[in-house]
Order: structure tokens, then C-alpha cells, then sequence
């Protein structure tokens, strides 16, 4: 396989999939993991990806590239479903006590399943500032629902603000699920939005149990506001093994991680 012919499906396989590591497409295309970072090389100076370490990942990933709520809801639809029925283990099979869900598309998965799964024998408090999750839940019988209200953000469909963090400080769930759009070993749960990393910053301070739902294209990826070091998480849930430095760092902070 010539050079050109290769980096062309690297360049295919990052926007599909949104991360590539050196030592998969090493593996893939049969070559030396030298050959392959200098595909990634040529292909970042071209403007094409972005290097981050152990791989590369589209350029569109940067610090405060955010797209639309509408838009991040048609991508990787099917692993999101499967971390979001995998992160459902956690509430337990009798289902009492009280959530707290965070906004995003795999939460809002989650919430889904959640509304179908509730049953009426153990009703469970859940609270919410997403304004798409809050939604999905109003109306289900089994279910007691809490909206936090503040400004919302039309790109995420989420309250923020200080009115909202306010809110969030005064609860005290016996678990949370947090979305994320950076999950990295150096710098743990990242986002784009500094209005959006204060109200999830609330929620990890507030919850007595974390666990993050984020699919394997948020690895490495370190957008502009840390809002949780990774020793604040108890489980992360995820559809894909995380890369090497990632993984231990998580077995260091003593998270758990399930794969969907």
C-alpha cells in the first residue's frame, strides 16, 4: 500500500471514529509505528488531524470546539445506547434513592432507558438541569422529577449559571451521572464551556457517587475547563478499553471501568 492510499484511510477512519492510536493502525496496516507517526505527521501539517498523544484525533477537536446538542445526538448513537444500558447497573435492581443526571447525549440516552425501566414499587428522586432529560422523564409514573432552572444554554440545552450551581450546592444525590467532553489522564474531565464546567463541578461536589458515561472519541481529548480530576470519579463507563496511560491512571485513582 503506497503512503498517499494510507494516510487517506487514517484521515477516513479519524473522522468516522473521531480518535486513532499509532499502535491499532500499526497493527491494522502492517507496518512500524514509525511509519504510521510519520502519516500522522504529514497528515497534521497538512491540516488534516490534530497529533495528541499515542494517536491523533480530528482538528475539530479543539479546547472550545463545541457542536450543537442536535448534532452530537447522530453521532456514535449505538455505543452511546450501550453505555447508557450498561451505566443503568449502578442505580441497582430495587432502584430507590435519588439521581442526579447531567446533561449531554449519552445521559440523556441514559434517562431514556431510565423512563422505561422505573417501576412503581421503588420510586427514585431524580433531579436535573438538562432541559432535554427533564423532558424525557416528565410524566413517567414511577419516576419524582426535579428541573433546576437558570439560564439556558441553546447549544446544550442546559440551565447554568449561578442561580443553578447555587441549586445544585444545596443537594446532597446518592449518585450522579456526569457527561464529559475531554477525558484525559493529565487532565481529567474537561469542557468547552466555562458556565457548563461550573454547574458539572457542582454536581461531582455535590453527589455522594460519580460515575461518568463518556464514549471512547472523548479519550486524550482536553478541551478549554478541567471541572474533576479523576480521583473524584468512582466508575467510568465507556464502550471501548481506554488507551494505556489513561487506563492507569484511572487503576491509580481507583476508578472502576465498564465496558459496555
Amino acid at each position: 500500500m503506497y503512503a498517499t492510499e494510507r494516510q487517506q484511510l487514517i484521515e477516513q477512519l479519524i473522522t468516522t471514529e473521531g480518535r486513532v492510536v499509532v499502535i491499532d493502525l500499526a497493527r491494522r496496516f502492517g507496518v512500524t509505528t514509525e511509519t504510521v507517526r510519520r502519516d500522522l505527521d504529514q497528515l497534521e501539517s497538512a491540516g488534516l488531524v490534530r497529533r495528541v498523544h499515542g494517536g491523533a484525533v480530528t482538528r475539530t477537536r479543539v479546547s472550545t470546539a463545541e457542536t450543537s446538542f442536535v448534532e452530537r445526538t447522530q453521532r456514535r448513537t449505538d455505543a452511546k445506547l450501550a453505555i447508557a444500558a450498561r451505566a443503568l447497573d449502578a442505580i441497582g435492581t430495587h432502584g430507590d434513592g435519588s439521581v442526579y443526571i447531567d446533561a449531554g447525549t449519552t445521559t440523556a440516552a441514559l434517562a431514556g432507558l431510565l423512563a422505561q425501566r422505573a417501576t412503581t414499587a421503588h420510586p427514585l428522586e431524580v433531579v436535573t438541569h438538562s432541559m432535554t432529560v427533564a423532558h424525557l422523564l416528565a410524566g413517567a409514573p414511577a419516576l419524582n422529577l426535579t428541573a433546576i432552572g437558570g439560564r439556558v444554554r441553546g447549544l446544550t440545552a442546559a440551565a447554568v449559571g449561578a442561580q443553578t450551581v447555587d441549586a445544585i450546592s444545596r443537594l446532597r444525590p446518592d449518585l450522579a451521572f456526569i457527561g464529559t467532553n475531554g477525558l484525559s489522564a493529565a487532565f481529567g474531565l474537561s469542557t468547552p464551556d466555562p458556565d457548563e464546567a461550573a454547574v458539572k463541578r457542582a454536581v461531582i461536589a455535590s453527589a455522594r457517587r460519580i460515575v461518568v458515561l463518556a464514549d471512547a472519541e472523548k479519550f486524550d481529548g482536553e478541551l478549554l475547563v478541567s471541572f474533576g480530576r479523576l480521583a473524584d470519579l468512582d466508575i467510568l463507563v465507556t464502550d471501548a478499553e481506554p488507551p494505556a496511560d489513561l487506563v492507569a491512571a484511572l487503576g491509580d485513582a481507583d476508578v472502576e471501568v465498564w465496558i459496555a
